[in-house]
């Protein structure tokens, strides 16, 4: 069977620098942001029937629901089968708010008083179920929890599940709301995150990640499908890949090996060469670690300078599952824009990192061409996304 090519027609985003598409797009352009980055003024009542249905609902999911109504309210009217139609959504954790504060309702008030909507609250699929269930899509309905590679996974594998004529429809991305005190607490003892405060990913003085929290979503849908109901396309999925490190609970492989392999597969997977590659939206989380091993695999795949690369988690901070779906809006953004945001907060890039063509200072004109949205995980897990500029015809 002639596997079916994967448009992109909708897209919803909640994110520290804007909730919906246009905001989150201003937001992208800043060049200094510093700070917790918590979604400012969400207010979930309005994606809910009654406020009652939103306070049964922990923020994570609450954030999936508010992207989904604004991807299908962006991707125009959307009439598909829905024996035919998924939702596949990446998270990190699912519903850790709502399991950290009945723990202590638990210990501190009565065992009694503990939330009979505490296991359907805290469950990782709980955004994906929601989704399906408030939509009526019956086709695949799963959650994907492979760390900070979440979302990237589970677009790769919607878009396959288009491309392999399974559904003719997807909605498919990443969310996450885990900012709670053990868990900040905790990435800040395995001294993860940024003692300054700041995410600048790349610079010599990047001294780890700034926790955030986000959800997006994307409305995958098969060309044809697209084209026959008069859908405005916004770019193509052409391929995808996933690897593992099998190397380190947290830490990179040394040199990115695992990404190495990722990147490749991802453009075998897409039939392109690493020449037809004009820009990389990177994983960058501003560790050490991190920023070096994917500097080092870039240099390996693309050669020096390569693409043109930028870091977006310089302004939305790490939104750990959530990371690669607002990272794959933001190359969809870029396309449309014709602009490469800058990578925030990052001045002085490392000279110890191989020379890539990182943008900083101001956004980058460019013409759009296949793209990479690159992620990768505690666990060694490994995930990469190629994106492509709507067809001309």
């Amino acid at each position: 069977m002639t596997r079916r090519r994967v448009a992109i027609t909708g897209l919803g985003v909640v994110a520290p620098c804007g909730i919906g598409v246009d905001a989150y797009w201003q937001g992208l352009l800043s060049t200094v942001v510093e700070g917790e980055r918590r979604v400012p003024d969400f207010d979930p009542v309005p994606y809910f029937d009654n406020p009652k249905e939103a306070r049964r609902t922990d923020r994570f999911a609450q954030f999936a629901l508010a992207a989904a109504a604004m991807a299908l309210e962006h991707a125009g009217e959307l009439e598909a089968n829905p024996a035919r139609t998924g939702v596949l959504l990446g998270t990190g954790v699912g519903g850790l708010l709502t399991l950290e504060e009945q723990i202590l309702v638990y210990y501190n008030k009565d065992p009694r008083r503990v939330s009979p909507f505490l296991v359907p609250m805290m469950m990782a699929n709980a955004g994906a179920a929601a989704i399906s269930m408030r939509y009526g899509f019956k086709g695949p309905c799963e959650t994907t929890v492979t760390a900070c590679a979440a979302g990237t996974h589970a677009i790769g594998n919607a878009a396959r599940a288009i491309m392999d004529g399974r559904c003719d429809v997807v909605l498919a991305g990443g969310t996450e709301a885990s900012m709670t005190p053990v868990a900040l607490q905790g990435f800040n003892n395995m001294t993860a995150t940024s003692r300054s405060g700041i995410s600048r990913p790349f610079d010599r003085e990047r001294d780890g990640f700034m926790m955030a929290e986000a959800g997006a979503v994307l409305v995958l849908e098969d060309l044809e499908h697209a084209r026959a109901r008069g859908a405005a396309v916004l770019a193509e999925v052409l391929g995808s890949a996933s690897t593992a490190d099998a190397y380190h609970i947290t830490a990179p492989s040394p040199g990115g090996g695992g990404a190495v392999a990722c990147m490749e597969l991802a453009l075998q997977d897409a039939g392109l060469r690493p020449e037809d590659i004009r820009h990389i939206n990177a994983h960058g989380t501003s560790t050490p670690l991190n920023d070096a091993a994917e500097a080092q695999a870039l240099a390996k795949v693309f050669g020096l300078p390569g693409p043109i690369v930028t870091s977006t988690k310089g302004v939305t901070g790490h939104a750990l599952g959530a990371a690669g779906a607002i990272e794959a809006m933001a190359v969809v953004l870029s396309m449309a824009h014709r602009l490469v945001p800058p990578t925030a907060n990052t001045t002085a890039v490392d000279p110890e990192l191989p020379a890539i063509d990182l943008v900083v200072g101001e956004a980058r004109p460019w013409e759009p061409g296949p793209s990479l949205s690159n992620s990768f995980g505690f666990g060694g897990h490994n995930g990469t996304l190629v994106i492509g500029p709507a067809p001309e015809c």
